[in-house]
């Protein structure tokens, strides 16, 4: 597996050995001890969860706050999906800063969150399923999570904001400034 960390100490893109032939492709997803070395961590996942969204549909942008902060590993098991974390890390070099990646199931590329991100995503093809591991359990009463299309965090979403599904609980989020501060 190779890994690149991005712009954002500790977020990582992951890349798996893909081997192939006539009759398909095998490659190892997940393996503890290889993820713990590339990404340098001692991260331990415990939780597995998926969801399955249509073209235009904007999870995010989400965290769990506190002791329940996750760390998360993402990937697409069908689709295409933008991908987005913000660094909410008080006093990081890049707070307020974020990384896009685009996440497929052609690609096979996975995105490591680490805690102290926002995330979310938005479905690029007609369908996608959406897989990820946390670190630690979710906790209904640590959510918190701000605007997708707060200008100051500056995130292009790829498609236009009038065609883009968000629920409505993330349509009333507050913006980054009045969760974190500013920048």
């Amino acid at each position: 597996m190779k890994a690149t960390e991005t712009k954002l100490k500790g977020c990582f893109i992951l890349e798996p050995k893909k081997f192939g032939d006539s009759r398909g492709y095998f490659f190892e997803s997940f393996n503890e001890q290889t993820f713990n070395e590339v990404t340098k961590t001692q991260t331990r996942f415990v939780q597995d969860n998926q969801s399955y969204s249509t073209k235009g549909v904007l999870r995010g942008l989400h965290a769990q706050a506190g002791e329940y902060a996750q760390a998360k590993l993402v990937r697409v098991l069908s689709g295409k999906v933008l991908d987005v974390a913000v660094d909410a890390r008080k006093g990081s070099a890049t707070f307020g800063q974020h990384v896009a990646v685009e996440l497929s199931a052609e690609n096979n590329l996975q995105l490591f969150v680490p805690r102290g991100f926002l995330h979310g995503f938005v479905v690029l093809s007609d369908t996608a399923t959406f897989f990820y591991k946390c670190d630690n359990f979710y906790h209904k009463d640590a959510e918190q999570g701000v605007r997708f299309d707060d200008d100051t965090l500056g995130i292009d979403w790829i498609l236009p904001h009038g065609s883009l599904l968000v629920s409505d609980k993330d349509g009333v989020l507050p913006t980054f400034a009045e969760v974190f501060g500013g920048k």
